[in-house]
């Protein structure tokens, strides 16, 4: 079971141990990366199998990024991959992974049956060679070099000193001069950022940041923060106020000389699209452009834009027809069915709410719709008795069924009848390797049904008696 905590000031720092020695090359996974961008994911996180999950929600949607081992741990990572799938069925919510790093894709994909996996080109963090950074060698380097010597030359009193917490407010002094001109651009996602980085600065020493200050005539014109992450440096910040020729490459050679001594890479987050930015990042000449793929696995029922109409010897499972919403409203509708559905449609509703003889009906479209459920109608000739449904539909193929019927049919092995013909759809159509199913201690009459339906019993708790069926039973 997973339980999700809210990434805050004040939980962040359980967080460290992961990203300390982290080797996925992605500037995600870091205390400042986290701390920055958690008004705007609102990210919470969960620690199983010594792995770091983290959630987000993102335009509307929930992501997951791939766990993150404490100790490198791939077959430790690959089980809490199992649990986040376990979660998203419990909770009724889409599997969507995000921030993948590239070795996992191939695993991912071959385990789900279907899957979209994108990398889109914005958020690819940029990597490069530290000694490149602290040397500008070679031809390749010439620009980079010229001005860092034309910055020297003009500003012959330069520094570059380590940031000390009696600098905070100097060095906010100087964030905000450097705003003046960004906020000029009206990008709302500079803005955000801005924003963010005002809020880093008094965690520059709570988190074990590196931060340095170039200075020209004694004033503060460029910055730089950054974080260890195993054998990489990530830079969170890189400031440079304008009408300082060649700051920035100065700064970056300063930070690098100053912090990067004991890594191997330096990554320099993404550009978020922005033209000029990647046009810069990629003069520095990266030693790989890191992607950050999205998997996103489908399940069976993701693929229907219809529902099925399945025939037995008596009867006809199919979509409930509009025609028949008040009898559906009669089955979905009575508490003492709703009690061994394992569903009490009143606890989503105001205390004075009076359904309407179609809202029954109208919620089991729309669960459908939403590819949270697959409800068909038991029809025996022309007459609705029942409902019987897929549901829970699990990531790797398997999903969970149920079964009900109005009080007047029951007896007559139509429950059986119409779960045995549904499952052998959902394993010859649907493609599924297992359906799953429960029904309350107390509630024997279920027991039966699911047993001649060819279901086998695999275990009872204090409240449910459990059963599956595979493909080869």
């Amino acid at each position: 079971m997973l339980n999700f905590t809210d990434i805050n000031k004040e939980a962040i720092g359980q967080l460290a141990p992961f990203f300390a020695g982290q080797c996925t090359h992605l500037s995600d996974y870091s205390l400042g990366y986290q701390f920055m961008w958690r008004k705007y994911l609102a990210p919470a996180f969960a620690v199983a199998e010594d792995c770091l999950i983290i959630r987000e929600r993102y335009a509307g949607r929930d992501w997951f990024r791939y766990p993150l081992s404490r100790t490198g741990d791939m077959e430790a990572e690959r089980r809490a991959v199992a649990l986040i799938e376990r979660y998203c069925r419990d909770h009724e919510v889409r599997l969507r992974f995000s921030g993948v790093k590239a070795d996992a894709v191939p695993w991912l994909t071959l385990r789900y049956s279907d899957v979209s996996v994108t990398n889109t080109r914005r958020w690819r963090d940029y990597l490069y060679e530290a000694e490149s950074f602290r040397t500008f060698a070679g031809g390749k380097f010439a620009g980079q070099r010229n001005h860092v010597n034309k910055f020297k030359k003009m500003y012959p009193d330069w520094t570059f000193e380590g940031y000390m917490p009696a600098r905070e407010a100097e060095l906010v002094a100087f964030l905000k001069e450097y705003e003046a001109a960004q906020r000029a651009k009206a990008d709302e996602l500079a803005d955000e950022e801005m924003n963010e980085v005002y809020g880093l600065v008094p965690m520059i020493v709570p988190f074990g940041l590196r931060c340095g200050l170039l200075r020209a005539g004694g004033k503060i014109v460029a910055c730089a923060v950054g974080e260890r992450c195993g054998d990489m440096l990530v830079v969170h910040v890189e400031k440079a106020l304008r009408g300082y020729e060649g700051a920035y490459p100065m700064v970056a050679q300063q930070f690098a000389l100053a912090f990067a001594g004991d890594v191997t890479y330096l990554n320099r987050m993404d550009d978020a699209g922005d033209m000029g930015l990647r046009k810069s990042k990629l003069q520095y000449l990266p030693c790989e452009v890191v992607g950050k793929y999205a998997v996103t696995p489908r399940r069976p029922i993701d693929t229907l834009s219809e529902l099925p109409e399945l025939t037995t010897q008596r009867l006809t499972l199919r979509a409930v027809r509009e025609e028949d919403a008040a009898v559906y409203a009669r089955l979905a509708g009575d508490g003492a069915r709703n009690r061994w559905w394992g569903y009490d449609w009143r606890a989503d509703v105001a205390a004075d709410f009076v359904p309407t003889a179609d809202w029954f009906l109208s919620g089991a479209r729309e669960l459908f719709a939403k590819k949270m459920e697959m409800p068909l109608g038991i029809y025996r000739g022309d007459v609705l008795i029942g409902e019987t449904t897929l549901h829970r539909f699990g990531y790797t193929a398997e999903a969970e069924i149920g079964v009900r019927l109005l009080p007047e049919y029951e007896g007559s092995g139509y429950a059986a009848e119409a779960l045995a013909a549904y499952m052998a759809y959902a394993f010859s159509k649907l493609e599924l390797e297992r359906v799953e199913a429960k029904h309350f201690r107390e509630n024997a009459r279920s027991g039966r049904s699911l047993q001649l339906a060819g279901m086998k019993k695999t275990g009872e708790d204090e409240a449910f008696v459990y059963y599956e069926k595979t493909a080869k039973m």
